[in-house]
């Protein structure tokens, strides 16, 4: 059976994403699982930049479910003020922590509905621990730039990210779900930034429809 237009078209960019940025990986520091679901946890509206800085020490205080559950709101808070969102995140990660600890053996579930259970776990944290972690693609992590570069793309053309996952894990090889996700984010570091791309020197300008780049 022949592809469909759209799934041709977002071959296109996953063949040209993987031959640019093939060794592109989870920019966020992590030694465990634990600690990256965390660190996940912590990047909601926030640079990976910044969520590096706040678990360095986080970490070196706090480095597991047991030591996290163990410790007070404010405790945490200290560590993750500049984050954002710091009193609602640091209660999120103390629930976590509590809950892995409580019901699960202060082990990170290896199942993504399990996972969506946590406090503060949502599909894109869930969807980053296990393809991270475990290497298991369950579904494309649709963060800021992931959704805002698929959209000019025109992969998707949805803005809320659970319906802009659906679209593009319909066109998008499952094999591939994990990578495109990680080659994204740095494309748009790279070329593809927010209010000034650099259209001329990218490799996808034969393909890419521009789509809401005035310049």
């Amino acid at each position: 059976m022949p592809q469909s237009p759209e799934k041709r078209h977002a071959m296109k960019v996953v063949r040209q994403l993987a031959k640019d940025y093939a060794d592109a990986e989870c920019a966020l520091n992590f030694r465990t699982p634990y600690q990256l679901l965390i660190a996940t946890i912590l990047s909601a509206q926030c640079t990976d930049e910044r969520v590096n800085i706040v678990t360095k020490s986080l970490f070196n205080e706090f480095p597991n479910a047991k030591r996290m559950a163990a410790a007070t709101q404010k405790q945490i808070e200290k560590h993750i003020k500049s984050a954002g969102f710091f009193r609602a995140k640091a209660k999120n990660i103390k629930s976590c922590s509590e809950d892995l600890v409580n019901l699960h053996g202060s082990k990170v579930p290896q199942d993504f509905d399990a996972l969506v259970k946590l406090a503060g776990v949502g599909r894109k944290t869930a969807n980053v621990v296990m393809g991270v972690a475990w290497g298991i693609p369950t579904g494309v992590v649709v963060d800021t730039h992931v959704g805002r570069i698929s959209r000019r793309l025109g992969i998707t053309s949805e803005t809320d990210p659970v319906k802009a996952e659906r679209e593009l894990i319909s066109v998008i090889p499952q094999a591939e779900w994990i990578d495109y996700s990680h080659r994204m984010i740095h494309h748009g570091r790279a070329v593809c930034n927010a209010r000034k791309p650099d259209c001329e020197n990218c490799r996808m300008k034969r393909f890419c429809p521009r789509i809401g780049v005035t310049a």
